[in-house]
């Protein structure tokens, strides 16, 4: 039975497989994925998708970089932390506050863009192609944030 808008979804009520619809959108959000962000670091690329998630209500993206975080040795304070960075900065390297807060204002764009000292800090820690697969990656997981959210792609337990 269909959810109305005063309802809190159930689990399992995702709307769509869009992935299965259209497995060629699906194929160019992978080689997107790939082209843009696959060169970054992984632990940073997993900290920016884990942000932008958060940032997002996305809770199956936030779920599985957390989880891929872990696999590559990501410590469970810093992924509990990324949620409140700025709280936080200690635990993570200028760099990793560079671009989280590129990620902060590009997936929070507004009316006013992305604030200058947020640009300068962050072409001031990345070179230009490392900029530029950071902005494809924040990007990325923009639009995988916003189809797992429309289509309500469902979160299942782990155990």
């Amino acid at each position: 039975m269909p959810t109305t808008s005063t309802q809190t979804p159930l689990p399992g009520d995702q709307r769509i497989s869009w992935a299965r619809v259209h497995p060629d959108a699906y194929n160019a959000m992978l080689a997107l994925e790939e082209t843009g962000g696959g060169a970054l670091d992984p632990t940073l690329r997993e900290l920016v998708r884990m942000r932008a998630s958060g940032l997002n209500g996305c809770a199956y993206c936030l779920d599985m970089h957390a989880h891929e975080a872990a696999k590559e040795g990501e410590s469970l304070q810093r992924l509990v932390a990324v949620g409140a960075w700025r709280e936080a900065r200690h635990l993570f390297t200028e760099r990793e506050q560079a671009a989280l807060a590129l990620t902060d204002a590009v997936t929070r764009l507004g009316e006013h863009g992305v604030p200058d000292e947020v640009w300068d800090e962050a072409a001031a820690r990345f070179g230009e192609l490392e900029l530029v697969q950071l902005l494809v990656a924040i990007a990325t997981i923009n639009v995988w944030n916003r189809l797992g959210v429309a289509t309500r792609a469902y979160v299942k337990e782990r155990h």
